[in-house]
């Protein structure tokens, strides 16, 4: 991760300087960090303009992160040489987010900075920043961003106006191993709203989802997006979209996913927040 070449676009070379300039007058900042590409940027971007020591990255641990994103989040903050910590949140505590309604990404944030703020404190760093980056705070939907703000979160990448692709052509410039790595929402994100999150459901799903991806692989399907949704007592099963009829002509590889009376693959494809369609359609 020690490649640093220039961008070609004018444009992300000027958002990027103007980023190094944000985070060194933050001059320390612990960073929400999922692991996913934004963060992941944000991080590697915070230590180049701070230093490993004016840096922490902060990985939320609960019912709702996969094991294996853990994991990898680890492995990618060792590789920047940063300082790494696990604080537990209790998400399950917050009535407004097990009932599951339009706006439990706001209880889940809230719950976060709830924990990462004092943390901060604690630790003598200046702030707590997310990987909110310019185009998330152009959709319709996003509870969660409100959340952060009105926490005090910082949003670097936001302010400078980096999109989700100029993230990862910067981090494709950059080395970082994120650069193409697909979205990977919380296991919550799976659950149909209106139908109570439990840690026992959020299992189900990440033990259905980790199967099945396996199962696929070894069949010689080359799967990138998956997800399987709770909808209640069945599932539905979301695939790379030019995948979709090669699984749909192969249904006896949905048997590993177990739990459920009923499993179906959904005709579309993946798309990210699909869960969401249901309330833009109602107008809420």
């Amino acid at each position: 991760m020690t490649q640093d070449d220039p961008p070609t676009d004018t444009g992300l070379a000027a958002r990027l300087a103007e980023l190094d300039e944000r985070l060194r007058r933050l001059g320390s900042v612990v960073v929400a960090f999922s692991g996913g590409a934004d963060s992941a940027f944000l991080l590697a971007a915070a230590v180049r303009s701070l230093g490993e020591g004016g840096v922490v990255a902060a990985t939320a641990v609960s019912s709702s992160l996969p094991e294996r994103e853990l994991e990898e989040a680890a492995a990618f903050a060792r590789g920047l040489g940063v300082r790494h910590l696990t604080p537990r949140t209790d998400e399950m505590a917050r009535p407004g987010y097990v009932a599951n309604g339009a706006d439990r990404c706001f209880h889940c944030k809230s719950e976060l900075l709830h924990v990462l703020t004092p943390l901060a404190t604690r630790l003598g760093m200046a702030a707590v920043a997310t990987g909110t980056n310019a185009d998330d705070v152009v959709e319709r939907f996003r509870p969660g961003i409100r959340a952060a703000a009105l926490a005090g979160a910082v949003t670097p990448l936001c302010d400078v106006g980096l999109t989700k692709a100029q993230v990862r052509d910067a981090s494709r410039a950059w080395g970082l191993v994120t650069a193409d790595k697909p979205a990977a929402a919380c296991l919550s994100s799976r659950v149909a709203y209106g139908i109570a999150i439990s840690p026992t459901r959020l299992a189900r799903i990440e033990r259905a989802e980790s199967t099945l991806r396996m199962t696929l692989v070894e069949a010689g399907i080359a799967v990138r997006n998956l997800r399987v949704r709770d909808l209640g007592d069945r599932a539905r099963v979301e695939i790379d979209a030019e995948l979709v009829e090669e699984l749909r002509r192969r249904t006896e590889l949905l048997d590993v996913v177990t739990g459920f009376e009923a499993v179906e693959v959904d005709p579309l494809g993946f798309r990210s927040g699909s869960m969401n369609e249901a309330l833009q359609r109602s107008g809420r």
